[in-house]
């Protein structure tokens, strides 16, 4: 990946892309925006900035733990966004296991917006 380039793929630097969502949530207008901010904050190991963006109705059945042993095991390749709509997200997120096997995460995510910020709220995965 050429360092100019935001982690979740946009050509746009990461300082303009997912950083200002990392830092404010309001930054995120649609739920694929914050899809890819969720990528980024694996790639950078940002555990409280995935677990703050499950929905508050999903959050208590997530383990902050297991969100870190992911991030920290997996070397992130990167992220094709397969199809959007308002409140889904189609996505596969390309990582590199602890045997360094290149692994596919293909997920239908579904967001919803709640006090006028986006949240993740479930995933299909295909297998």
């Amino acid at each position: 990946m050429m360092s100019d380039n935001c982690y979740c793929g946009n050509a746009r630097p990461y300082s303009s892309c997912c950083q200002p969502i990392h830092t404010d949530l309001n930054y995120a207008q649609t739920a694929e925006q914050l899809m890819r901010a969720r990528y980024s904050a694996f790639v950078l190991q940002n555990i409280d900035f995935i677990y703050q963006t499950f929905h508050p109705q999903t959050r208590r059945f997530q383990k902050r733990s297991d969100i870190e042993n992911w991030s920290r095991n997996s070397h992130w390749q990167g992220l094709e966004i397969v199809k959007t709509t308002e409140s889904t997200v189609e996505f596969k997120a390309f990582y590199l296991d602890q045997n360094l096997d290149l692994q596919t995460h293909h997920e239908k995510s579904n967001f919803k917006k709640w006090n006028g910020n986006w949240y993740y709220v479930d995933g299909k995965l295909f297998l």
